[in-house]
């Protein structure tokens, strides 16, 4: 979750400052596009993967509970990690940040332990990169705050240095209007469905949009999911109603869409619900903002009539912990319980007069495909006098079935695996 912040004029200096070097990194991304060189000259930044900050985030993770027979481990050491995108026939990770990067996590040896982590595409200048995944035919998705870039072969192409062949999905500033740009619900998150097009969720800029705002945000598919090809085409809205969604997912049996929501604050410590929704069909509405979260009304929108058919979630987490990455497991590692479940990730409160969540939390999905009973499977990161020692954003599964959870606090990737009996 973040603050409620109100969109500010940027004053025009500030435009003609950053115009050049925003058109030089317009120029790289055309330039990359035509598999030439840019003459980047920067060097790659590496991150260390030993030495104190390492040492530190392995004896940290001492104090993590887990379920009987599993054991977490540090798996890189990555600053401000959040989502990541597993390269599905190297493993190579891909990682994702609400600065300018994007990381390249390399594990050479296949021990389950990164040999290197890299600045990828150096050469191309990133605004909020958050949302990352990958085509199941190798090509890596960036989704900015308001660009879409495509990179095929990125493992291969990100060990040569700055440049890396690249692609424009979407344009600057044409992924939502510029004027609803801002500091708060930038961060996208992307997956490719089953139906082969790319899905990105959209935050929009308020804790609660002002009524005469909606219509415009509506049409945009801000507060919702949008849909579009891999070649950014056909671009369609296909879940409206959704304040801020930092996670999503399909179900592999019967290929829905599932989604993580993050609830409207400053209504109470305990109220309203943070959200697992379930959607089945292009057009629903989750409820956003006649409803904060779950079945409770917003002020703003309280004496207006909400949307028919309104779809409210298939589980309602605690008020403020901040579910955001999640993942249906499809690995054969973990028992017999967790396969076909889901595993959610809670970032943690920031607002709340006590602290909750950091950790990470598993919902069985039923034979109906309806969700089960949330219960609690990782915890630790928040310790018992409120200190948060991490804060989970992202989780994934890596190829021989254990799961990798992202941390943008410590920056930080777990790993953790089984060892015990099924």
């Amino acid at each position: 979750m973040n603050t409620t912040l109100k969109l500010l004029p940027v004053a025009l200096a500030a435009i003609l400052a950053c115009a050049s070097h925003a058109n030089a990194a317009q120029d790289n991304v055309t330039t990359l596009s035509n598999f030439h060189t840019t003459g980047t000259s920067a060097p790659v930044e590496n991150v260390p993967q030993t030495g104190p900050t390492a040492d530190a985030l392995r004896k940290n993770l001492s104090q993590i509970k887990l379920p009987p027979g599993f054991k977490i481990e540090l798996y890189a050491v990555v600053p401000e990690a959040r989502a990541m995108a597993i390269e599905p026939s190297t493993g190579v990770v891909f990682v994702g940040t609400r600065k300018n990067r994007v990381w390249q996590v390399t594990d050479r040896t296949h021990q389950r332990v990164a040999s290197d982590v890299a600045q990828f595409a150096a050469a191309v200048d990133f605004k909020v990169p958050n949302g990352v995944c990958f085509s199941p035919d190798g090509v890596l998705y960036v989704v900015e705050q308001n660009r879409v870039l495509a990179f095929p072969a990125a493992q291969f192409f990100g060990e040569g240095g700055p440049d890396v062949a690249a692609a424009v999905v979407v344009p600057q500033g044409k992924l939502i209007p510029t004027q609803f740009e801002s500091f708060n619900h930038g961060a996208r998150y992307c997956r490719i469905g089953p139906d082969k097009k790319l899905y990105i969720a959209l935050g929009q800029p308020w804790n609660v949009p002002p009524k005469d705002k909606l219509p415009e945000l509506s049409k945009a598919g801000l507060s919702g999911i949008i849909r579009m090809d891999q070649d950014g085409k056909n671009r369609e809205i296909y879940a409206h109603g959704v304040r801020n969604s930092v996670g999503l997912d399909f179900n592999p049996k019967d290929k829905t869409l599932w989604f993580t929501d993050n609830q409207v604050d400053g209504m109470g410590d305990n109220t309203p619900p943070g959200e697992l929704n379930h959607a089945t069909k292009m057009g629903e509405n989750f409820g956003f903002p006649w409803y904060g979260g779950g079945k409770v009304r917003t002020a703003d929108y309280k004496d207006e009539t909400p949307p028919a058919g309104i779809v409210f979630p298939q589980v309602e987490f605690a008020a403020h912990a901040a579910d955001l990455g999640m993942t249906f497991y499809n690995g054969k590692m973990f028992p017999q319980k967790y396969q076909g479940g889901i595993f959610d990730a809670e970032h943690g409160s920031w607002n709340r007069t006590t602290p909750i969540g950091a950790r990470l939390m598993f919902i069985p999905v039923k034979a109906d495909g309806t969700a089960g009973q949330a219960e609690v499977f990782a915890e630790g990161w928040l310790t018992s006098t409120g200190e948060y020692m991490g804060r989970p954003v992202d989780v994934q599964t890596l190829q021989d079935g254990s799961l990798l959870v992202s941390d943008d606090y410590a920056g930080a990737i777990y790993r953790i695996s089984y060892t015990g009996a099924k």
